[in-house]
């Protein structure tokens, strides 16, 4: 078993047992069909960790914050967020909504599908965009393991204390 089928089964056990301990059922996970017809939205692919966070665990409604959009919702995120006027960077797609319009995002176009902060509440679009963790293989790991920022549990998560690096391919992406 590779690491990617590690981390799949890791999050699906966590998911299972969440489920299971506050009685309620997440949505099913998608069909490749599904996958294929959203990425024919966006116009490029999903990272296979990603799409298998969505074929074989769920659309939706687990992990980091209020969970992972369903991924209808995502590429919706994705489309209204492409024409807004943050120049949305290509390839980004908003996959978990953090509140006060913030969101983490999945650069799809990024070798290890490194995890984005979009936050425009500082109201300059350069400012917008930081890089939360370096793949969506660590962005999972923190979550489950509870060290990530954005985990009550976690000390990273004082909000005072977060100092995410800029990404430095905003200007290029756009």
């Amino acid at each position: 078993m590779d690491e990617t089928e590690q981390l799949l089964e890791q999050v699906a056990d966590r998911v299972r047992n969440s489920a299971r301990r506050y009685g309620r059922a997440l949505p099913a996970p998608l069909g490749a069909g599904e996958i294929a017809r959203a990425e024919g939205i966006i116009g490029f692919s999903l990272p296979p960790l990603l799409a298998g966070l969505y074929t074989r665990v769920g659309d939706g409604g687990f992990g980091p914050e209020q969970g992972l959009l369903p991924l209808d919702r995502a590429v919706g995120a994705y489309r209204d967020q492409r024409e807004s006027g943050w120049r949305w960077p290509e390839g980004v797609l908003p996959v978990a909504d953090f509140g006060c319009a913030m969101y983490a995002c999945v650069d799809c176009r990024s070798r290890t599908a490194q995890v984005l902060l979009f936050d425009p509440n500082p109201g300059e679009p350069d400012l917008a965009w930081s890089v939360d963790t370096p793949s969506l293989a660590g962005w999972l790991r923190g979550w489950l393991d509870g060290t990530a920022w954005f985990c009550e549990e976690s000390e990273a998560g004082d909000a005072y204390d977060l100092e995410l690096a800029p990404w430095a391919e905003f200007r290029s992406r756009i």
